[in-house]
């Protein structure tokens, strides 16, 4: 019988999102080649790196000869998806990866679908965006339409404008102006669809930012009654249908008055799914992987009342996070810096009361 050789996966990017999808492909034989120009990225201490630019014709030539090709962010250069797509599929395709790097855009793609979103604008000027700030009022959400992740590329506009000084502060880069929205609470939906057409979609998931990244997830979210997981899913499907989509897609939402608004969507797998690692029946990282090989997708089904806590700027006391009941330690071998994402905490729990126990006393751990 003739030896069966594992699958193997292209990764653009070797962050620890790539670091995470490594480890998942393991116990399915799925091994991942991953670039980044990085060196000692966090998914090279699990996989193989390519060190190179993304644009390197010689690193491309070698993403090529795997089974499959996918990324663990959306502003890979067009033109290295564009050349990676006529040699072995890529997913999720270069198209999904046009829509959710730039801003307009996405929103635009969300109105023409008929997903509410917030009102908004472009502003390609200084005077188109004193005119978007004068038709949509302040406060105001100013965005660059590209580049822009965990608060980056945002101010929120408070005050009477002066919109000459805010185009100047942006370097004069295309811009989205968004209509302020008097949220209840941020969600999002991971949602995954295979290269068979199958989709699932894992239960909604309640977040908490801090300086615009992520601190905290929950799943399932608290009060979720009155179809709120029904609505989500739905515009959820219309985004994969669209866009003809393959692997793991996250929808964030603004609750607003018991009504779903669509934020954002990224094109991979999420910060806000972490907490499937251990807290779901396959984790997102796992489906990725299984919806772009063709196979079959698992169950999204959550184990219990499951949270994630971001470890962002400081390394924690590992024994004292680990003496938490149901606490499991995602380091991702990253030197301290502030801001910056080092690891995250997940944190089984049988009940929403015991959920809140335990954050409450990781919390208090993680406080200066």
């Amino acid at each position: 019988m003739a030896e069966r050789s594992a699958l193997r996966v292209g990764l653009l990017g070797a962050g620890q999102l790539g670091r995470m999808l490594a480890l998942a492909g393991y116990p399915l034989d799925v091994r991942c080649l991953l670039l980044d120009p990085t060196a000692d990225s966090p998914g090279s201490h699990v996989a193989e790196q390519i060190v190179a630019e993304y644009t390197d014709p010689a690193a491309l030539a070698r993403l090529a000869e795997c089974d499959v090709v996918s990324y663990e962010f959306e502003n890979v250069p067009a033109s290295a998806a564009a050349w990676l797509a006529e040699r072995v599929p890529v997913y999720p395709p270069p198209a999904a990866l046009e829509v959710a790097r730039d801003r307009l855009h996405e929103k635009t793609r969300f109105r023409d679908l008929g997903i509410p979103t917030a009102r908004f604008k472009s502003a390609e000027s200084a005077q188109e965006l004193e005119h978007a700030l004068s038709e949509l009022g302040v406060p105001a959400l100013i965005k660059t339409r590209t580049l822009g992740y965990d608060g980056k590329g945002q101010l929120l506009l408070r005050d009477a404008p002066n919109a000459q000084a805010i185009w100047g502060r942006f370097r004069g880069v295309p811009l989205i102006v968004e209509e302020y929205v008097a949220f209840q609470r941020e969600l999002s939906l991971i949602a995954v669809r295979s290269t068979r057409g199958d989709v699932a979609f894992y239960p909604l998931v309640q977040n908490e930012h801090r300086d615009g990244i992520l601190h905290l997830s929950q799943a399932p979210a608290p009060n979720t009654e009155g179809g709120l997981q029904h609505t989500a899913e739905d515009y959820a499907s219309r985004l994969l249908a669209s866009l003809d989509y393959a692997g793991v897609l996250a929808l964030e939402l603004f609750e607003v008055n018991g009504a779903l608004l669509a934020n954002e969507m990224a094109p991979r797998v999420h910060n806000s799914g972490h907490w499937t690692i251990e807290g779901a029946e396959v984790s997102q990282f796992e489906n990725h992987l299984r919806a772009i090989l063709g196979l079959p997708l698992g169950s999204t089904a959550a184990r219990g009342y499951p949270a994630m806590l971001n470890l962002i700027g400081n390394l924690p006391d590992r024994e004292r996070v680990l003496a938490v009941p149901g606490a499991h330690l995602h380091l991702y071998g990253k030197a301290a810096r502030a801001g910056r994402k080092l690891g995250h905490v997940t944190l089984s729990c049988n009940t929403a009361e015991q959920r809140c126990e335990r954050v409450d006393a990781l919390l208090r751990m993680l406080s200066p």
